[in-house]
């Protein structure tokens, strides 16, 4: 399968609320940039960002360095349209993250649910090592993913469901889990998926 396509597909054939992610107050993110002590001038990556609300909510709170990445092109222009003229705050990055290549190292890595398509080992080893190049010393990570009660496809794709234990042991030896919980997601369609979160400290 074409990834790329797959996803430009879905962002131009939906709506912004016609999607299962669509979440207009980004609460499990903000929980963690409070509980993590963010500060307002760390470097802040959305992985898998699309057009997702987190971005209005670090511009609108003044977060200083923030990038969005996202596979689709789609997805990050619709972000922007709707950002207007605050979209220039922001660092926009149209990339697959297992092939992601930056000089910067972030302070903050967030994905809400990337990780979960990687269902091949392999390319499970290639965004740890895609985060490990691109996290700064001391750095923190929060990976969110389905649970073992969550859906097993995403927009017709398989996913990979994660326990708590498993998504702790997903990363590699230099990161240290600092938390995890599980929530649950409203969807658009009056559903609930249930998704696993870990924070992690980069030691």
């Amino acid at each position: 399968m074409d990834k790329k396509l797959h996803w430009e597909t879905i962002y131009n054939t939906k709506k912004l609320n016609e999607v299962s992610w669509y979440q207009e107050v980004p609460i499990t993110a903000i929980q963690y940039l409070k509980e993590l002590a963010i500060r307002k001038e760390d470097a802040i990556i959305d992985v898998g960002g699309g057009d997702s609300f987190l971005v209005d909510y670090l511009i609108e709170n003044d977060y200083q360095d923030i990038s969005v990445l996202d596979i689709s092109a789609r997805a990050l222009e619709r972000a922007k349209k709707r950002l207007g003229d605050k979209a220039r705050k922001v660092t926009w990055i149209e990339a697959d993250v297992s092939e992601f290549i930056s000089d910067k190292k972030y302070d903050f890595w967030y994905d809400r649910a990337a990780f979960h398509f990687l269902v091949e080992k392999q390319d499970v080893i290639s965004y740890t090592n895609k985060l490990n190049d691109n996290i700064s010393d001391k750095g923190k990570v929060v990976i969110g993913t389905f649970s073992e009660n969550g859906p097993t496809k995403c927009s017709g794709i398989d996913i990979k469901q994660y326990s708590a234990l498993e998504l702790e042991n997903a990363l590699p030896v230099g990161f240290r889990c600092t938390s995890c919980q599980q929530t649950e997601h409203p969807t658009p369609f009056d559903t609930v998926q249930h998704f696993t979160f870990c924070s992690f400290h980069k030691l």
